[in-house]
C-alpha cells in the first residue's frame, strides 16, 4: 500500500479534521515522529495545503482483528505558494492527500506573516527544537505582555531571555547601547546575576523623595485604614502640605497638593503638632495663646495678655517654624483650637514615627531633600552619568511591605508622566522620531496590583492601571509576571495583548488562561499543568499562531534556582555567627 492511500481524511468539521491511518509507522517519517502537537499537511488537487495540528489519537479495532489509527486534528490555516493564512475555507473537499508537514512548511507558518526586519526570537517549537518561533517585535513590545506560571516553571528565566535578546537588537552602523529602556521591579533580588552590568538600585541606593508623593500615596502612608477620623485628617494634611509647598516655591504661580514640588516634612510635623496643642483667645478671633516671647514677627502682633494675632492667613507660616507651647484653656477666656480636640493625636504620632524610621531613609532621608526632580527621574531610566545602561534593576526585596505599594506607585507614575511629557516635548520641538520607548517589568505583580479593594493597594493599582490603559500611547508598556493570574487586577491583565502561559497547577488560573484563547485553540491549554520547566504556550497579537514553545536559555540566568535540600542536608552541620548575622539583619 503506498503512502498516499495509507492515510485519508474521513471527516471534515468546521474546527476539526479526522484522519484514518492504516500503518502509523509507514505514515511517520524519520524526521517526524507523530505525537499530540505534531503538524499535518492535508492537500487537495489544486496543491493547496491545509495545515493542522494533532489534538488526539485513537485506536479503532476492526472486525477482522486489524486496527486503524484515528487522528483528530485542528485546522490552523492554509499554505499556498509558501505563504500561510489562517483559516481553512480555501481547501477543496474531499482532500486528496495527508502527510506529516515538512520542516520548511512549519517554518513558513511562523515566518510568512512577519517582515524580516521586525522578527524577534526567544523560543523554539517545543516539538521540533530546530524550528525558531519568531514574534512580530513591534506588536510584542508596544502592547502589554503577560507571563504566568507556577513557581519553578521558568518565568524569571523567560524574562531574562526576552530582555537579553531585546538589548542585543541593533541596526547596522553604530556601536554601544541600543535605545531600549527596561526597568525591572525585582521583588526577590534575583536579576543582578542575569544582568551583571545593569544599573542596579537597591534599598541602600534608592532615593525616592517624599515630596513627589501624590495625595493617594501620602494618605496611604500616613492615614490608618478604618480610622473614622480619616476624612478630617486627610483634609488637614492637604491644607498644611499645600501651604508648605507655597512657602518653599514662591516663584511658582499655581501650587497644588499633587504638584511635584519640594516641601519640608519636619515643618509639616511642626505645624500639625501646633494645631493639636493650639489654644486661642475666646473673645478675639485670630488670636492664639502662645507661651513666651515669639520670635516670629512677620504679620504677627504679640500681646502677652491677649495672644498672638495672625492676620491674612499667616498662621501656618508661623506654625512651620517650630513647636510652640500654648497657654492652657481657661473658662470663658481661653478655648481649644479647631484641631486640639484629640482627633489628630494618633495621626500626628503616626507621621512623627514614620518619617524618623531609619528603614524609610530612602523616602525621608537627607538625600531626599537635596535630590532634584531631574536626578530622581534619571536614576530609573538608565541615564546615570557614570553608568548609562539599557536595563535598570530596582531591587525591592529590602523595601518594607507596608510601603511597597507606595514605592511601586510613585516610580510607575513617574515613568508614565515621563512618557506623556516627553512625547509632548518632542512633538512641540519638532523632534518626532526620537522616541524613548520604556518597558516596565512587574515581577510577582500579584503582590502590589492584586484583585483587591484594600486601601493599601489603592495607589499602586491606580498608577499601573493607568499605564495599562493609556501607557502604550506614550511609549510605556508593561511586562506582567505572576504565579496567580486570577488574582491580578482584571483591568491590568485585560489590557495585555501577548501572553506566555507556563506550567499552571491551580484550576482557577488554568481557566483564566483558557478564556483568553479562541475556542479553536482552547485544547492547547489542557496540558498547562504538565508543561516542563521552560515550556510555554505563546499566544497573542505578535504571534502568528498560538504555539507550544521552548524558551531559549539566557546567556546569564537569574539566581532563582531552588535550594537543593537533600544535598544541603547531607552536608556537615553549618555553624552561624548569630551576633554578626543579626547585626546585619537589623541594620
Amino acid at each position: 500500500m503506498n503512502q498516499s492511500m495509507n492515510a485519508e481524511v474521513i471527516s471534515v468539521l468546521p474546527n476539526k479534521v479526522k484522519i484514518s491511518v492504516d500503518d502509523l509507522k509507514q505514515f511517520e517519517t524519520a524526521a517526524n515522529q507523530l505525537k499530540v502537537g505534531s503538524y499535518l499537511r492535508i492537500s487537495d488537487s489544486n496543491d493547496v495545503a491545509l495545515i493542522a495540528i494533532i489534538d488526539s489519537f485513537l485506536i479503532e479495532a476492526l472486525n477482522d482483528g486489524t486496527r486503524k489509527h484515528i487522528l483528530e486534528a485542528t485546522p490552523l490555516g492554509v499554505l499556498s505558494d509558501g505563504k500561510f493564512q489562517r483559516g481553512g475555507d480555501s481547501i477543496a473537499i474531499p482532500p486528496k492527500k495527508v502527510e506529516p508537514a515538512k520542516k520548511d512548511e512549519i517554518t513558513a507558518i511562523y515566518n510568512s506573516e512577519i517582515d524580516e526586519k521586525d522578527k524577534f526570537c526567544f523560543s523554539k517549537l517545543a516539538g521540533q527544537l530546530s524550528i525558531e518561533i519568531p514574534v512580530e517585535g513591534n506588536k510584542f513590545f508596544n502592547k502589554h505582555i503577560g507571563i504566568v506560571g507556577s513557581t519553578g516553571s521558568g518565568k524569571s528565566t523567560t524574562i531574562a531571555s526576552i530582555i537579553q535578546n531585546a538589548v542585543k537588537q541593533k541596526n547596522d552602523g553604530y556601536s554601544g547601547l541600543n535605545n531600549s529602556h527596561i526597568i525591572i521591579y525585582d521583588i526577590h533580588s534575583e536579576y543582578n546575576s542575569a544582568f551583571p552590568s545593569a544599573n542596579s538600585i537597591s534599598i541602600d541606593d534608592l532615593i525616592l523623595p517624599y515630596w513627589l508623593l501624590n495625595s493617594d500615596e501620602l494618605e496611604e502612608l500616613f492615614l490608618e485604614s478604618g480610622d473614622h477620623n480619616n476624612y478630617n485628617q486627610a483634609s488637614v494634611l492637604r491644607s498644611v502640605i499645600t501651604a508648605n509647598k507655597r512657602k518653599h516655591n514662591p516663584d511658582v504661580d499655581k501650587v497644588f497638593y499633587d504638584s511635584p514640588l519640594k516641601f519640608d516634612i519636619e515643618e509639616v510635623v511642626n505645624c500639625l503638632h501646633n494645631l493639636t496643642k493650639e489654644t486661642r483667645n475666646a473673645k478675639a478671633d485670630g488670636r492664639y495663646m502662645i507661651v513666651g516671647e515669639c520670635t516670629y514677627t512677620k504679620d504677627a502682633k504679640i500681646d502677652a495678655s491677649h495672644g498672638v494675632s495672625l492676620e491674612g492667613g499667616k498662621k501656618y507660616e508661623m506654625y512651620f517654624t517650630k513647636k510652640f507651647e500654648f497657654h492652657p484653656t481657661k473658662s470663658q477666656s481661653v478655648s481649644k483650637g479647631s484641631y486640639a480636640d484629640g482627633t489628630l493625636d494618633k495621626f500626628l504620632s503616626r507621621i512623627s514615627s514614620k518619617y524618623k524610621q531609619e528603614r524609610l531613609n530612602f523616602i525621608f532621608g537627607s538625600k531626599s531633600k537635596t535630590i532634584t526632580f531631574e536626578e530622581t527621574v534619571k536614576q530609573f531610566l538608565g541615564y546615570k552619568t557614570d553608568n548609562e545602561n539599557n536595563v535598570t534593576i530596582l531591587d525591592l526585596s529590602g523595601v518594607p511591605f507596608e510601603v511597597l505599594s507606595i514605592t511601586v506607585s510613585l516610580i510607575s507614575r513617574l515613568l508614565f508622566d515621563f512618557g506623556y511629557h516627553y512625547k509632548k516635548y518632542i512633538e512641540a520641538s519638532g523632534q518626532s522620531g526620537k522616541e524613548i520607548p520604556i518597558l516596565l517589568v512587574l515581577e510577582e505583580a500579584h503582590k502590589y496590583v492584586p484583585k483587591s479593594d484594600l486601601a493599601r493597594f489603592k495607589s499602586s493599582k491606580t498608577s499601573i492601571e493607568r499605564i495599562a490603559k493609556e501607557g502604550r500611547k506614550y511609549g510605556v508598556t508593561l511586562l506582567i509576571s505572576s504565579q496567580r493570574p486570577s488574582e491580578i487586577s482584571e483591568t491590568i491583565f485585560s489590557q495585555c495583548s501577548n501572553f506566555l502561559a507556563m506550567r499552571l497547577t491551580n484550576p482557577d488560573d488554568q481557566s483564566y488562561v483558557r478564556r483568553m484563547l479562541p475556542d479553536t485553540f482552547g485544547n492547547l491549554t489542557t496540558n498547562l499543568s504538565s508543561l516542563r520547566t521552560g515550556e510555554a504556550l505563546l499566544m497573542g497579537d505578535a504571534a502568528s499562531l498560538p504555539s507550544l514553545v521552548k524558551i531559549d536559555l539566557p546567556d546569564n540566568e537569574p539566581s532563582s534556582r531552588d535550594i537543593k535540600y537533600l544535598r544541603e542536608w547531607k552536608k556537615e552541620w553549618e555553624e552561624i555567627n548569630f551576633s554578626k548575622f543579626t547585626g546585619e539583619w537589623l541594620k
